[in-house]
């Protein structure tokens, strides 16, 4: 079977080259295209159409600016698709291009199978219109998802989460913090505060100063940025420097030991706030923007949730504080913080959270079990 897959960032690349991996191991015969990244390519023994890293563009001022490249991505892979014909497209979230894509080869009487549904149930519900349409099969990975699906006459399936799973293996072959210290130049006397400032440049300028302002108030702490793959030193030097933090050391490819031995961690809202509850990593979640109360009144009308952060969704609680906007401040962070490094009822309170949404996710091989509901549809 042929198997063309778009994952239009860094989560997707990881969560795509899993089911590449599982794919393969049920259909011997397996070819792939794909737009995604290194993970996928190494999985796919070849490289991406096109790098997500050349597709990451969120926020209308991003899209204005970089609309060129994204129609031409989009005329890019209109073309291969149509050129390769393949038995199935598989999409991983990246709503507003992959919906396109999804009426495109609906149209030509390709499978359409999405792995990792749009967040509708945040905002832009009305794409679940084309979903219906031009989606054969949803694959689910928040266990919420399934009811929200069938609120609007649409019978999705739920497969497991893969930060579960790909978290569980990972974690058993993690070392100690004091090799991780010792091979990166940590100070091991001293507990761990990890700073996730996102994956995009413009979560990095927005989030990164807030963060570090906060985190530099614990000189007893050892800090670190987790540095995202594809993205150089130059950006997150831009925001040190001036705040006489460019001792904090950047460590690229290791976000998961840094929350697995992390006393704390500061996170900028997305999928990382769900690994660091797998990994029991207590956390302050951010998500700045521009910092103007008027775009949070705006925000919060158009949420169709009470919020925004994975782990507090699961859990349908506040196990996690989540500061958006102008709330995002130096001193919203380091009032949270400061209990989170103790051992106090806010951090307990926090830890107890983290296994109700670990029990919500279950313990599901997700890869293998997307794996054998796409090649179900093509036998049917």
């Amino acid at each position: 079977m042929k198997y063309f897959i778009i994952a239009g960032e860094a989560s997707g690349d990881l969560h795509g080259s899993q089911l590449i991996k599982a794919l393969r191991e049920g259909d011997d015969a397996a070819e792939f295209r794909f737009l995604g990244g290194d993970l996928m390519a190494a999985e796919a023994g070849s490289e991406p159409l096109i790098h997500y890293r050349n597709m990451a563009y969120m926020g209308f001022a991003a899209v204005v600016r970089h609309l060129g490249a994204i129609l031409g991505n989009m005329k890019r892979t209109r073309a291969a698709i149509k050129e390769w014909n393949p038995d199935v497209l598989i999409l991983i979230d990246y709503p507003s291009f992959n919906l396109k894509m999804a009426k495109m080869a609906h149209e030509r009487g390709i499978k359409v199978v999405y792995f990792i549904s749009p967040k509708v149930w945040v905002w832009k519900e009305w794409r679940v219109r084309d979903i219906k349409r031009y989606v054969d099969k949803m694959l689910l990975i928040l266990p919420f998802e399934v009811d929200f699906y069938k609120g609007h006459d649409y019978e999705a399936t739920y497969v497991g989460n893969p930060t579960m799973s790909e978290l569980t293996a990972a974690r058993a072959a993690m070392g100690d913090y004091a090799t991780l210290a010792a091979e990166h130049g940590l100070d091991p006397g001293k507990p761990l505060l990890a700073i996730l400032p996102g994956s995009r440049v413009h979560e990095i300028d927005k989030n990164l100063p807030i963060m570090l302002d906060a985190a530099l108030r614990h000189p007893e702490c050892q800090l670190a940025i987790a540095a995202a793959p594809a993205l150089d030193d130059d950006g997150y030097r831009a925001v040190t420097e001036p705040l006489h933090a460019s001792h904090v050391p950047l460590l690229r490819g290791l976000t998961w030991e840094l929350l697995h031995h992390a006393r704390a961690a500061i996170v900028t809202s997305g999928t990382a706030t769900l690994e660091a509850a797998v990994l029991d990593a207590p956390q302050v979640a951010c998500f700045r923007m521009n910092g103007k109360p008027w775009l949070y009144k705006i925000y919060r009308r158009l949420l169709k949730c009470k919020y925004v952060t994975l782990p507090n969704l699961i859990d349908d609680s506040e196990v996690i504080p989540e500061l958006l906007v102008h709330h995002c401040t130096p001193d919203n962070i380091e009032r949270h913080l400061s209990a989170l490094l103790t051992d106090s009822a806010a951090r307990r309170a926090q830890l107890a959270g983290y296994e109700r949404v670990r029990a919500a996710l279950g313990n599901h091989d997700c890869a293998h079990n997307a794996a054998t509901v796409i090649l179900n549809l093509l036998k049917s």
